[in-house]
């Protein structure tokens, strides 16, 4: 077939049934794409839109209700958290440490006396004035009496006459005793001449017991140094009148005399540390004229009873005084050694609480407080001994709030310089 004839062919083919058949082919392809692919900006896409926007709405708002929700929750708890304090906490130390004890002390001479006058008269002269040193029977001072010395002459003269008749009445007594041998008297008369001489003995006694008693205020004319010491007082002068010490009401010492080579040293020690002091047990003074000087000393006795004015135990510490270190009547201070205790605990003085039923002390237990009474035995400033109370495995509050109380929840520091 040419070419020609083909496109004859075609040309002659009737027109209809082409396109009939183009339409068949190409329509029904077309009217499936349109139905499967709606046109844009239709009612169907719109109101996907909205149903999705609706849907991201309710996710957007469950979303912020939780974790709103989630935020106040951790909001409350970190509330509740910083309501609940931190605390540091220490431990008690067992035992108390030794302390020393420092009590004023008043010193006194071993031995001192005021040295009055036994018998009246002037001041003749006197040897020592205060400040000298003088030995045991040393004349002090000499005293004029011509009343005693005429009285003991008057006694001496009174004891010859009546030796003279005691001599007589003996020798009559003898006489007496011959005749009645020989029956030249009687009984009763020989009796009587004996009576008579026996009495005569006893009047010679007398005078001469009268005599030794006037030598004696005799005597005393002559002031003497009882003791060893040091005159600290001197109340005459020469020309005084002198009266007999028991004869006056007010009588007037001479001389003050004090022995300083040995010192009594009293201090009162607290009714708390009574039991800490023994006889025996060294102790050692000290001045605030010379602080760093320390005198060794041993308390030696002690009255064994509480004072009940003061409630305190009097202590004599006696000291050894040969190099005049110490003068009697200085104010001194008395170191007393105090043991410490095997039976208590020490705390620190910032972990008390003062509350009106009495002295307490925050103990963590179980991570709550528990406000435990506790008795102080000494205070050592910046600690406490405590006695009842407190064991050293308790964990007790430093610096404890006014706030705080039983049974209060807490929070220990642990890391904080005190806790361990």
């Amino acid at each position: 077939m040419s070419h020609n004839g083909g496109k004859n062919l075609e040309e002659g083919m009737p027109v209809e049934q082409t396109t009939d058949s183009a339409q068949t082919d190409v329509v029904p392809a077309h009217r499936e794409e349109a139905s499967s692919n709606p046109p844009e900006g239709g009612p169907g896409s719109g109101k996907v839109i909205g149903i999705l926007f609706a849907i991201a709405l309710m996710a957007a708002i469950v979303y912020g209700v939780r974790v709103r929700s989630s935020q106040e929750k951790e909001l409350a708890k970190a509330t509740d958290e910083a309501a609940i304090p931190t605390v540091n906490v220490t431990h008690p130390q067992t035992g108390s440490a030794a302390q020393e004890l420092i009590l004023p002390g008043n010193v006194q001479a071993f031995t001192e006396t005021p040295i009055y006058s036994r018998t009246n008269g002037y001041l003749k002269k006197w040897y020592f004035d205060i400040g000298s040193r003088v030995r045991k029977g040393q004349l002090l001072a000499e005293i004029e009496t011509p009343e005693v010395d005429q009285q003991l002459q008057q006694s001496r003269a009174e004891l010859e006459r009546i030796e003279a008749n005691m001599q007589l009445a003996g020798v009559t007594s003898n006489r007496w005793q011959s005749l009645l041998a020989k029956h030249a008297v009687s009984q009763q008369e020989a009796d009587q001449a004996r009576s008579n001489y026996i009495a005569a003995q006893a009047a010679v006694d007398a005078s001469k017991a009268n005599v030794r008693r006037l030598e004696q205020l005799q005597s005393y004319e002559k002031i003497i140094a009882p003791f060893d010491g040091v005159i600290t007082v001197r109340n005459t002068d020469i020309g005084d009148l002198i009266t007999a010490g028991s004869g006056s009401t007010n009588p007037r010492e001479l001389f003050h005399l004090a022995a300083t080579g040995k010192l009594r040293v009293y201090a009162s020690v607290p009714e708390i540390y009574a039991d800490s002091i023994h006889n025996g047990d060294k102790a050692y003074l000290t001045q605030d004229s010379n602080p760093s000087v320390k005198i060794q000393g041993v308390i030696v006795r002690n009255a064994n009873a509480i004072d009940h004015a003061t409630r305190t135990l009097n202590v004599e510490v006696d000291v050894d005084n040969h190099d005049g270190a110490l003068l009697p009547g200085a104010y001194v201070f008395v170191h007393f050694h105090i043991p410490g205790g095997s039976n208590t605990v020490t705390i620190p003085a910032n972990t008390l609480l003062f509350r009106s039923e009495g002295l307490r002390a925050a103990v963590v237990r179980n991570d709550h407080v528990q406000l435990t009474p506790i008795t102080i035995g000494h205070d050592y400033g910046s600690t406490l001994e405590v006695t009842s109370g407190l064991t050293e495995s308790d964990e007790i509050v430093l610096d404890p709030s006014d706030s705080l109380t039983n049974g209060a929840p807490v929070r220990v520091n642990r890391k904080a310089k005190g806790s361990r």
